[in-house]
């Protein structure tokens, strides 16, 4: 089922992120934020149809990454701060860093797959 705003092309590359083991909050929330220069977390739980507890674990992952900042907002009286969220550097960087990554996965899985052959044909 589509997200709020997702086109199929979002919803392809939620879908090619999850296939690289990322998980599907993190994923959605990640190719939202390539469409805005800036937005909250409310936003992003409206648009992406994510709960709010996907949406903080979701962050939290993107800024252990530092591939998201968090800038605090200034709010008039009490209650909880509000945070805006924007990439931390350009989307193509992002997947450069994944492409990266399933490489080394991929090196590592040919090499196991080599260590099994060697000890199969003993």
């Amino acid at each position: 089922m589509p997200s709020r705003g997702f086109s199929k092309q979002d919803e392809q590359l939620v879908d090619n992120l999850v296939n690289t083991g990322m998980a599907k909050n993190i994923a959605k929330t990640l190719i939202f934020l390539r469409r805005k220069n800036e937005t909250t977390a409310v936003e992003i739980e409206t648009s992406t149809a994510l709960r709010q507890p996907e949406v903080s674990i979701a962050m939290q992952e993107l800024r252990r990454r530092k591939w998201v900042i968090k800038r605090d907002i200034k709010k008039e009286g009490k209650g909880r701060p509000v945070h805006s969220y924007r990439l931390a550097m350009s989307f193509e960087a992002i997947i450069k860093q994944i492409e990266e990554q399933e490489s080394k996965r991929i090196q590592s899985i040919e090499s196991n797959l080599k260590n099994l052959r060697e000890f199969g044909s003993r």
